[in-house]
């Protein structure tokens, strides 16, 4: 009597034992990972000619932490805050964000009043810059009495 004949299953049906916290186990490897390593192990042991070709430059190999630190771009923090606008204006950021939006980019109220302060800044004269602020009214700050 012959036996019956068992297939080796593939790739996607191989089911991994997990631990209790979900995870496969560290110390089991898959078998296509256990044949890999097995022809990594059998390929010659490489000679020093071939470790002097891999080598890295001198310049690129040393960067000291204190530069990789230093090259990261820092992280501003943010500031919340409240303020008072008269509604006119406050409809003016809306028409601004629709307009942005038929432009194809999405902007916040936030990224807006930025912008207008990066405008007012890059005012070519100060009496520019007085002009802008003086056009604008002088409101009473605090919350709004209820209606």
């Amino acid at each position: 009597m012959s036996q019956p004949s068992v297939r080796k299953p593939t790739k996607k049906a191989f089911h991994f034992p997990k631990n209790a916290n979900g995870h496969a186990k560290a110390d089991e490897k898959p078998a296509d990972e256990r044949s890999a390593a097995a022809a990594r192990d059998a390929q010659p042991a490489p000679t020093k000619a071939d470790k002097q070709k891999r080598a890295k430059p001198a310049e690129t190999a040393q960067v000291s932490p204190a530069e990789v630190k230093a090259k990261r771009a820092k992280k501003e923090k943010v500031v919340r805050d409240s303020f008072t606008m008269p509604k006119p204006d406050y409809e003016k950021i809306a028409a601004l964000k629709r307009k942005c939006l038929n432009a194809g980019v999405s902007v916040s109220k936030s990224e807006l009043l930025r912008a207008g302060l990066l405008l007012l800044d890059s005012a070519p004269t100060a009496e520019s810059l007085l002009a802008a602020v003086s056009a604008v009214e002088t409101v009473k700050t605090g919350r709004p009495a209820k209606s």
